[in-house]
């Protein structure tokens, strides 16, 4: 399965977040791994997203708490945002309930196998290939079998 892609998810999640409680950067980073599944959002894509929805008035800097850390807030066009994109976010949250179960039944492990294979790929034999093959195509049956019957 792959992964929710996040730069189109974050405006609303972090909305939804901050519809909750107000949160300071880091605070949202930690949430968004800790609740949504995401493993380690980076400053890099969280802070320019927090600078958007300021800039777009969808959030505002309430004030500054421990260390000067500015704490965030939806204002009231961002609530009107998230209502007006309820099922699109309702969407988002039910791709990333489904990804965390993934992750849960073997879907991490899977897709670093599948990393390391695409590394080494150049590096195997016809033969090691060709079990891989044979190995890939037993799986994804196995699995279809299971998707199709429900056993």
């Amino acid at each position: 399965m792959e992964r929710p892609r996040l730069k189109g998810y974050l405006r609303l999640l972090i909305l939804h977040m901050l519809k909750e409680k107000p949160m300071h950067g880091y605070a949202i980073m930690s949430e968004l791994e800790s609740k949504y599944g995401i493993p380690e959002p980076s400053a890099g894509a969280i802070y320019p997203v927090l600078s958007e929805l300021k800039r777009l008035k969808l959030i505002e800097v309430e004030g500054k708490g421990k260390r000067e850390k500015k704490i965030y807030r939806i204002t009231e066009e961002g609530l009107k945002f998230l209502e007006e994109n309820q099922g699109e976010l309702a969407k988002i949250l039910q791709k990333i309930e489904a990804y965390k179960e993934f992750s849960k039944l073997g879907g991490r492990e899977l897709g670093k196998t599948m990393k390391e294979l695409l590394e080494k790929l150049p590096e195997l034999n016809e033969d090691q290939k060709e079990r891989i093959r044979e190995e890939i195509l037993e799986f994804t049956k196995r699995i279809m079998l299971i998707l199709l019957r429900g056993d």
